[in-house]
């Protein structure tokens, strides 16, 4: 069966507010009718559709169920996938309703909805300000946007953009400055306004009567954990409030007055039939919380603070409260002796105007443990509190070398959950000249959109000693608008082709790495950088034509995997050659370049099977001589080691030592030796007599493990000895 294509298949929108209220979920027949279509299909047709994999089945709002209900929707959507396979599954959620790998046994792949992005928000302002007919308001609204960063991180999607352009031309040219002025101000305009022709002059609502109305509704969600609720419920909780809200208990009954309130609010909606929720989730934790403070449910909302969808709401109530509710909620954060609560706390002082100065500074103190991080293991720890650490994260002014990079390790880390945020933090780190730092923001590109971490961030980097990687086309289409890099990496198919034409001046390149394109067919493609005098191909396993890099005038070439290594031959302008792959020829002067003057050489795996170590002291210039893992070296390779007048660093991997160091002679004058892949049992007692000229020993040892250099010192005792973990 031919798997259909995008196009044609049949969409499925199923939001789980609704499907959950209802009670028992859906089965494909019942898909249409739990949503309230009104349209009857076929007897089994979406038992056809799905069973031909032609289905697109949209499952909305994972966060918005509570917590004990998700198994039980997990458990559903798996019979599903696996009862109509070929189909495609979309499930949204807030990212931290859930872990990131809750379906990844079944193949599904966590994607972040991005948050509109300056150039998005730039010209929605200005096509908002052009429809309202709003001339002299766009550049001073977008100004703000530019220099305000508490504002610029509410216009993150449409409707939040629309309510600051509205506010902004309503109060001409002034927006107010924090998060709860602000939403002061939205409702106060949205509340207060009057829509006669939506014929509802028969029911008058004070701003005042749809607060109280509002909050209780919001209050509610709030507890319930969802973010939908029947209009039956909604009526009996409005039927509940009128006795207590004058103004509006002679307008009619509990459904007049709810009908009333959504229809002049425009805080409320119906997405379905016999359902209700708020247009924005930013406004139910906003007015839940005022609730919440009104009628003293202070224990009830530290109570939840372990629940991240009561972040905001507990933030909100802080806002709302008075100081000596401030103090008593943020104690009992403190209390649980939790780092996110603490960093939850923290984040709650943006809006404690007042507040007991004692309060306020246990508060920094116990967060300020935490904020910087001052390495990357505290980094990790700190992203795992979630999205909410991005507002607290400081910097870079007044801060080490240490807690910048760890500050941008957080970011680098949230950029998945929170992208705007994480780019916001990290835009800022941009002229850090700390190398750590730098490499930090190279290395999260593929984490944001190609072109716009570019121009944000990586266009201003200071590149002494970078490397930019380019692993998707996105990637290398966005070389073309950047400045050029002197070191390239480029990985995957297409990646040298992709390259080629978009690094701006080609001339520029001076290092480039070439990793698994199995389109690199002829590697003179790679003349067109002109300038290139280290090369890494590893993985190309079609590359051919070695011997046409002679037009260039290489210093350094690295090679593994390539097709062919007989135009190696021809390279003279060498002096730095890896190779983990077999050589021709049988000794090494059929093999490689005799006139090249080699200083470093680093042979590995099976580059010397066919070959030996015959020749090596054809190079008498050979400084620094690397014999890596898998080789065999007997008494003749010694020998022609031994030949090497200027050799004054070895550098050995541990598997030589089970019976190469026996035949190694006294060789005087390397004073510089690397011992790698240690275990740290291996015997090399031999090396001190072998090798008496030596003053500097470095232990790498192997992945994960460490001991004593003690007896290495002791093996060398006038030798500076030092381990190297990486």
């Amino acid at each position: 069966m031919t798997a259909a294509r995008d196009g044609d298949r049949v969409p499925y929108v199923l939001p789980l507010r609704t499907l959950t209220r209802a009670g028992a979920l859906p089965s494909p027949a019942a898909f249409l009718t739990a949503v309230g279509c009104p349209l009857t299909p076929p007897e089994g047709w979406a038992e056809r559709v799905l069973g031909a994999g032609r289905g697109l089945v949209l499952v909305d709002g994972l966060d918005e169920i509570p917590a004990a209900e998700r198994h039980r929707t997990r458990d559903w959507l798996l019979d599903l996938i696996r009862a109509f396979p070929g189909n495609r599954w979309l499930l949204t959620s807030r990212p931290t309703a859930v872990r990131p790998d809750w379906l990844a046994a079944e193949g599904f792949r966590e994607l972040a909805l991005t948050p509109m992005r300056r150039d998005d928000v730039a010209t929605f302002v200005r096509r908002w300000h052009a429809a309202a007919e709003a001339p002299g308001f766009e550049v001073r609204l977008l100004d703000s946007l530019r220099t305000k960063r508490d504002l610029a991180r509410l216009a993150t999607n449409p409707l939040m953009c629309g309510l600051i352009c509205a506010l902004h031309r309503e109060r001409r040219g002034y927006l107010p400055t924090g998060r709860k002025e602000l939403y002061d101000a939205a409702l106060t305009m949205l509340l207060a306004r009057r829509d006669r022709e939506r014929g509802m002059e028969a029911v008058e609502l004070s701003e005042e009567a749809q607060l109280e109305l509002l909050q209780r509704l919001a209050y509610a969600l709030v507890l319930s954990g969802r973010t939908e609720m029947s209009v039956e419920t909604a009526e009996g909780i409005v039927e509940r409030a009128l006795p207590s809200v004058a103004s509006a208990a002679g307008q009619g009954d509990a459904a007049t007055v709810l009908r009333a309130l959504v229809l002049r609010s425009g805080l409320l909606r119906q997405p379905g039939e016999g359902s209700l929720d708020f247009v924005h989730r930013t406004f139910q934790d906003y007015l839940g919380a005022r609730y919440a403070v009104e009628e003293g449910h202070l224990d009830v909302l530290a109570g939840h603070a372990g629940d991240t969808q009561w972040e905001d709401v507990i933030r909100m109530a802080v806002a709302h409260a008075r100081p000596g509710e401030r103090a008593a909620l943020l104690r009992r954060l403190l209390t649980a002796d939790a780092p996110r609560l603490a960093l939850l706390a923290l984040a709650c002082l943006e809006h404690a105007t007042a507040l007991d100065p004692a309060v306020r500074a246990e508060v920094e103190a116990r967060a300020g443990a935490l904020v910087p991080p001052r390495s990357k293991e505290d980094a990790k720890a700190l992203a795992d509190a979630g999205p909410l650490v991005l507002e607290l994260l400081p910097g870079p002014e007044g801060l080490t070398d240490a807690e910048a990079h760890g500050v941008t390790v957080t970011a680098s880390l949230l950029a998945g959950q929170e992208p705007g945020g994480a780019l916001a933090v990290l835009r800022r780190f941009r002229e850090h000249p700390d190398l750590d730092v730098r490499r930090q923001l190279v290395g999260t590109w593929d984490r944001f959109g190609a072109r716009e971490y570019a121009t944000e961030v990586l266009d201003h980097l200071d590149r002494t000693g970078l490397f930019l990687s380019c692993t998707t086309e996105e990637q290398r289409a966005a070389l073309a608008g950047m400045r050029p890099w002197s070191l390239l990496d480029l990985r995957g198919a297409g990646s040298v082709s992709g390259a080629v034409g978009r690094v701006g001046e080609p001339g520029v390149v001076e290092e480039l790495h070439v990793a698994d394109d199995p389109e690199l067919t002829d590697v003179a493609e790679l003349t067109a950088f002109g300038s290139l005098r280290r090369l890494q191909l590893v993985g190309c396993l079609s590359a051919r034509g070695l011997g046409r890099l002679s037009a260039l005038a290489l210093r350094e070439l690295a090679l593994s995997d390539v097709a062919d290594l007989s135009g190696l031959r021809e390279l003279d302008s060498l002096r730095f050659l890896s190779l983990t792959q077999a050589l021709p020829g049988g000794r090494l002067t059929d093999a490689l370049p005799l006139a090249a003057p080699f200083e470093f050489l680093f042979l590995g795996l099976t580059a010397i099977d066919g070959t030996g170590l015959g020749g090596l002291s054809h190079w008498q210039t050979l400084k620094y001589l690397s014999l890596g893992p898998g080789l065999s070296v007997d008494a003749d390779d010694w020998t022609e080691i031994a030949q090497l007048p200027l050799l004054t660093g070895l550098y050995l991997n541990a598997t030589l030592f089970s019976d190469g160091l026996g035949r190694m002679p006294v060789l005087p004058g390397v004073a510089e030796l690397r011992l790698a892949a240690l275990e740290g049992d291996e015997d090399v007692t031999a090396l001190s007599s072998r090798l008496p000229g030596v003053r500097a020993v470095v232990l790498q040892t192997a992945p994960g493990v460490r001991f004593d250099p003690a007896p290495y010192a002791a093996l060398f005792p006038d030798a500076e000895v030092s381990v190297d973990e990486r």
